[in-house]
């Protein structure tokens, strides 16, 4: 018997559902709003959540982490009559189960949670026992969880593996725990910047030379391919190479084997790959910048790092680690923080990620040296400029004209200025955006503009109500 919690505002598909799940003898608990579902499932341990998408007090795309993250880690369905792809494609990153269509038949409901029981116990079972080395990487968020949990999948296999994410997001610390926690331990961890592989040379430093296989080649010199043998080959910024490169990567990684530089004597070398990048290397595949063979070859297994601001609760564990480590390298004692400096570094956006934050506390220490404790005022300029636009609603240009609805009387335009019928894309996201714009206006005039108060009527974080607030234009205090 398993425990299932179904959180829907429609009264008849929650007795429906609880009907359908008592019968398979199973003990079921409903929710009729988002806050209802969010303490249930925080407060009971549940095996699978049924989660609808428009509920009255808020989006339950939005809180699909959340849930997730409740302690008994529930496995999360998604069950909307609203179904659409680009709900199914928020469904699918944040790693829910599945994504099901309202009316779904009774069959279709029981097979569903069926396979979500037997994943469930499977993972359960086969959860690694110890914890992994995890070196630096800081954080408990349910997303860096996750990527924790496929670290140590990863570890376990000798599959390539493809680490994605924003710049600062810290993929090296992710191969590096990958390499660590592997068989491959104790062999070396081989890092290839491929940004800086200069071309005519790169066939040399990768596979190595023969004496005199060039002018200055005097004696023979093993390339990195070789230094990676037994160990783990990381080729970070691999959208960089350039397509010979790539050529060569591609037979070297088919064959695990090479001829360095003039030579004529072939080398083996067992290493297992490890790749990285920011940039999407399937439009580059389109764009023909890179080769669709090798992009096969490399993401046997796909490693995709979340950008800071959707882990806003590692910020302080972030902060409170570099502070410390900033303390100790200049003999203080550790700083404290006022509540003031975390609501502001929670704030803000953080596009260039850990990065970017490691940088600005090595500022905010410079400001603080002999001061105990830390305020906004230590912060760069740069980020209490951009969080006091968004506290204040002053949107970006591109923003206002990207959230503009052109309106008559209370309707939305399905036309351009030009008379032109909308494609359907660009109608329905000014539609959502009015009725955003509409709810964030309520949220604002029933809270008073209290940004505590209105985070916690609508269950959304203050760093992500600022950024909607920003979008629309509108104020909190």
């Amino acid at each position: 018997m398993a425990r299932l919690l179904v959180i829907d505002d429609d009264r008849m598909i929650c007795d429906t559902m609880n009907r359908i799940f008592s019968d398979m003898e199973h003990d079921v608990n409903l929710a009729y709003s988002l806050k209802e579902g969010l303490e249930k499932a925080n407060q009971n341990p549940y095996d699978v959540v049924f989660l609808d998408v428009r509920l009255p007090d808020g989006d339950g795309l939005s809180h699909i982490g959340e849930i997730q993250a409740a302690p008994s880690l529930p496995e999360v369905v998604i069950i909307t009559g609203f179904a659409d792809a680009d709900g199914a494609e928020i469904a699918i990153k944040n790693n829910a189960w599945d994504y099901i269509r309202k009316p779904a038949s009774i069959d279709a409901m029981s097979m569903t949670l069926k396979r979500a029981l037997d994943y469930r116990r499977e993972k359960l079972a086969n959860r690694p026992r110890t914890r992994i080395r995890r070196e630096n990487i800081i954080g408990e968020s349910p997303k860096i969880q996750e990527c924790l949990e496929l670290v140590a999948r990863a570890a376990q296999s000798h599959a390539n593996i493809l680490i994605t994410g924003e710049t600062g997001t810290g993929k090296e610390l992710f191969a590096r725990a990958i390499h660590n926690n592997s068989s491959r331990s104790e062999k070396n961890f081989v890092v290839v910047d491929c940004g800086s592989l200069p071309e005519t040379l790169m066939e040399s430093i990768l596979f190595g030379h023969a004496k005199g296989a060039f002018t200055g080649a005097d004696k023979a010199t093993d390339g990195l391919v070789k230094h990676a043998d037994g160990g783990t080959l990381f080729f970070d910024e691999i959208g960089e190479l350039t397509l010979s490169a790539q050529k060569s990567l591609l037979r070297v990684l088919q064959e695990k084997r090479f001829h360095p530089v003039g030579s004529t004597k072939e080398i083996e070398s067992d290493f297992r790959l490890v790749a990285a990048t920011n940039r999407d290397l399937e439009e580059m595949v389109r764009r023909r910048k890179f080769r669709d063979d090798l992009l096969f070859r490399l993401r046997s297994i796909t490693l995709e790092l979340p950008p800071l601001r959707e882990r806003v609760e590692d910020i302080r564990p972030l902060t409170e680690h570099y502070i410390e480590r900033l303390c100790g390298s200049h003999g203080l004692e550790v700083k404290d923080f006022s509540p003031e400096f975390c609501e502001e570094l929670c704030a803000y956006r953080w596009p260039g990620n850990v990065r970017e934050l490691f940088s600005a506390l090595e500022w905010v220490m410079a400001q603080s040296l002999y001061e105990p404790v830390l305020y906004p005022k230590h912060l760069p300029p740069q980020i209490r400029i951009e969080v006091a636009r968004a506290v204040f609603g002053e949107p970006a240009q591109a923003e206002v004209s990207e959230a503009s609805v052109p309106e008559k009387g209370d309707r939305i335009c399905v036309k351009n200025i030009d008379g032109i019928l909308l494609p359907w894309k660009k109608f329905r996201r000014r539609l959502l955006d009015q009725e955003e714009q509409r709810y964030l206006r309520a949220l604002m005039e029933k809270s008073d503009g209290d940004i505590k108060a209105a985070a916690v009527m609508s269950g959304l974080s203050r760093p992500r109500l600022y950024e909607l607030l920003r979008k629309h234009g509108l104020q909190g205090r």
